[in-house]
């Protein structure tokens, strides 16, 4: 992690001064801005990784849950044991839980959400997590039982997950406008377009929330963004949209930049299913007309690292696969001719709203112009992208981050939006998940991002850094993203 603090000359010094003097007046409440603004705020119904931003253990929580530093801790289960044959998960939960309705959190609650969630009709966007559970059972009140299919060494690790929180069945109607969870914060209001505000729940099972009061502003566009940060009409901006700013907020003792990693990795997906990149000389050939650095440098203004496949670089087990798609335009035209398209052909580049996306969209399609590759931009909101892309699949190319964490198993679902179909890479998934062996883990997921690297499935841009600009008072924020939350639970002011 990296914070920086610079002075910035007399004028800055004065203001901080008066910043902190007005700090009791705002010590209770806290403004955070982020880009965009969730569809709508059921985590167990959606891809938007905007919902889990805002309700991820603030509102919901999981049976287990991930801290800041990727490690994953027990959340409303308080312990657990496994089985001899690691098929049987028995959850053992807290005690005197309560949703924000007043009502108990009890082992029924989490046979429904889990039940709910492995449904043959799961809206659950991630309902590949719970496909190995065979039966929940609620022994009693505090007591879960969860029988597996088949050993998964990656079961609480799932379970982790935003799609995984505990929901109630008595609220699930109104969910999505009105979400009532058990964390350390309840929902008030929802302003579309403008904002959402939770209140400290007095009643949390926890360690109490030290604000009384959170609001998300939604700010979509960079310059806007910055304005709104210096004008200290904001706390806090997470996944901050205009890089090339935050040297004038390093510089201002007013503020400080954490520059963290995130699980995003950035891509160029490709539609495998639709000609002509369900031939992967034409995959291959778009994955060397691109550039990387000069991505980075133009649309992150270096922030970011290049990845070769589909995985976190901070990760121990990640491949260094940046090579077998190295920035190459006289390959990529050969490659094009040999695939019989020696003239280039003409695709769409659908582009949703964050800045890494429409500032790269720019770069790659010139890039791919310059191979005879013409991809027309296809600017989109973040609604039209899960309607037209994830869930139509009508698109070509897009360019989006795929934040959610160590989310290479995805490579396995044909019916996933990119469409790829690999018999034996599903076959090795399943090998993981029944695998507990760390080293054998670490081998199997080396294989995996060889598989889709050499398949050219993607094109594979930058990893996401997480860039969060904030008051120089606040403290207790996550400096990276190990899953797409802004977690406030810690968050405080500095006394």
């Amino acid at each position: 992690m990296k914070i920086f603090r610079h002075p910035r000359g007399l004028a800055s010094a004065f203001a901080f001064a008066a910043a902190l003097g007005a700090g009791p007046a705002l010590a209770a409440d806290l403004t955070v801005a982020m880009q965009l603004e969730p569809p709508h705020l059921d985590p167990t119904s959606a891809a938007a990784g905007a919902i889990d931003q805002v309700v991820y253990s603030n509102v919901f929580e999981g049976l287990t849950r991930f801290m800041g530093d990727g490690s994953i801790v027990p959340g409303l289960a308080e312990s657990w044991d496994i089985s001899e044959d690691g098929k049987t998960y028995t959850f053992h939960l807290h005690d005197g839980v309560k949703f924000h309705d007043g009502t108990t959190m009890d082992a029924e609650d989490v046979k429904f959400s889990l039940d709910r969630a492995r449904a043959a009709d799961s809206a659950n966007a991630q309902k590949a997590l719970f496909a190995d559970i065979a039966e929940v059972e609620a022994v009693d009140p505090l007591t879960v039982k969860v029988t597996l299919a088949e050993p998964n060494g990656s079961f609480l690790f799932n379970m982790a997950w935003g799609d995984a929180v505990i929901v109630a069945p008595e609220s699930i109607e109104d969910i999505k406008q009105h979400p009532v969870g058990t964390g350390a914060f309840a929902f008030k209001e929802w302003v579309q377009g403008d904002k959402i505000v939770l209140d400290k729940n007095p009643d949390y099972w926890g360690t109490p929330a030290k604000l009384d009061e959170v609001t998300f502003k939604f700010i979509s566009d960079p310059t806007a963004a910055f304005a709104a940060m210096m004008a200290e009409d904001v706390d806090v901006f997470s996944a901050f949209p205009a890089p090339e700013n935050l040297p004038m907020f390093e510089a201002d003792p007013r503020f400080q930049v954490l520059v963290g990693s995130t699980e995003g990795e950035t891509i160029l997906a490709m539609n495998n299913k639709r000609a002509p990149f369900d031939n992967k000389l034409v995959r291959e050939a778009v994955a060397h007309a691109i550039d990387r650095k000069a991505l980075i440098d133009g649309a992150m203004f270096g922030y970011g690292t290049p990845i070769g496949t589909h995985f976190a670089p901070h990760n121990p087990a990640y491949v260094d696969l940046t090579a077998e798609s190295s920035f190459d335009p006289a390959l990529s035209k050969k490659l094009l001719a040999e695939a019989g398209l020696p003239d280039g052909f003409t695709t769409t580049l659908h582009l949703p709203p964050p800045s890494y996306a429409r500032r790269g969209g720019e770069i790659v399609a010139a890039q791919l112009a310059a191979v005879g590759i013409k991809a027309q931009i296809v600017n989109v909101e973040w609604a039209q992208w899960l309607e037209t892309v994830f869930k139509g699949k009508d698109f070509g190319l897009t360019i989006i981050s795929h934040t959610e964490p160590m989310d290479i198993g995805i490579y396995a679902r044909p019916d996933y939006y990119f469409g790829y179909d690999n018999p034996a890479f599903q076959e090795l998934m399943k090998t993981l998940a029944a695998t507990t062996d760390p080293a054998k883990r670490t081998e199997l997921l080396q294989q995996a991002q060889k598989i889709i690297a050499d398949d050219y499935v993607n094109g594979y841009l930058f990893q996401l850094p997480a860039l969060t600009v904030a008051k120089a008072g606040v403290q207790g924020l996550w400096a990276n993203a190990p899953t797409q939350a802004i977690d406030l639970t810690a968050v405080s002011w500095a006394e």
